[in-house]
């Protein structure tokens, strides 16, 4: 049996620099990911099955249209598969592409066989390379480009999602524009959190105001987290609606999301811990 972590992916930032002839958007993004997240169990089997269980487990399925099943086939691996789901759908927190790429580490792990290229494990989804990383890093491109990151602090903060999927189709088809500025060629290695909030508060999510328009909820998300005590910055986390704050340590991050717990107990509300995958 092998186990595998499968973190949530956050986007720090997400600015769309330009969309390519065939629709595509391209990308520029750093990324962190949070110390919770789902998790893969492989057993070994002589036919791929999926099995999902967890407390988000409604609704996921356990066909060929769940990326656990589509990694392991483009494996051409098998193995009794177990998805513990604790991360909401359509999320912004790269769900799926993290379980993709915690399949592909699992069933290589059981089986001998070659984890997959970059351009392969791409056409699972944007995110699946970053994810295979797993350490945080700046996204380029349509996520092919992935370029860890090495002396960046641990942030903490809170995710909060209102549990209403967010289609990252509908959001990208309200965006205004896609041709934004990237950010800075050079993204500030060595500071403190403090000072990386605050390079942070310079940048952007250029898809909020899409995502907002959406599904209006979003902007009560970041209305509920903006009066926490000890927040210093606000933001969307990849197409949405999983919105995050960072505060300046672990106790007032956790006061943060006891507190939106009690205020809105629908809400899928998390304090964590971003940095490289851990777990």
């Amino acid at each position: 049996m092998v186990e595998v972590f499968a973190p949530a992916k956050v986007n720090l930032t997400l600015h769309v620099t330009g969309r390519r002839e065939d629709g595509y958007h391209l990308l520029d993004s750093l990324v962190m990911f949070a110390d919770i997240g789902d998790r893969i169990v492989a057993r070994p089997a002589t036919e791929t099955t999926l099995e999902v269980n967890g407390p988000l487990a409604g609704g996921v399925p356990v066909d060929d249209d769940n990326l656990v099943m589509r990694a392991a086939a483009m494996m051409g691996a098998t193995g009794a598969l177990t998805l513990d789901k604790c991360l909401p759908h359509a999320a912004g927190l790269g769900g799926g592409s993290s379980d993709a790429a915690a399949t592909f580490r699992a069933l290589s792990m059981l089986t001998d066989r070659p984890i997959p290229d970059t351009s392969d494990a791409l056409r699972l989804g944007a995110d699946v390379p970053v994810c295979l990383a797993g350490v945080t890093a700046r996204m380029r491109g349509v996520g092919e480009d992935v370029t860890p990151l090495p002396d960046m602090p641990q942030l903490h903060g809170v995710l909060v999602n209102p549990r209403i999927p967010v289609l990252t189709n509908t959001v990208f088809a309200n965006l205004e524009r896609a041709d934004n500025a990237p950010m800075p060629d050079e993204i500030p290695l060595g500071l403190d959190a403090s000072a990386m909030i605050d390079w942070l508060s310079t940048m952007r999510n250029d898809l909020q105001d899409a995502a907002i328009a959406a599904e209006p909820v979003v902007q009560e998300v970041f209305s509920a987290l903006e009066v926490t005590p000890g927040c210093l910055l606000t933001r969307m986390s990849g197409s949405g609606g999983t919105c995050f704050g960072l505060y300046a340590d672990r106790e007032t991050a956790q006061s943060a999301a006891g507190r939106l717990t009690e205020t809105h107990p629908t809400w899928w509300s998390h304090a964590v811990v971003l940095g490289n995958a851990t777990g």
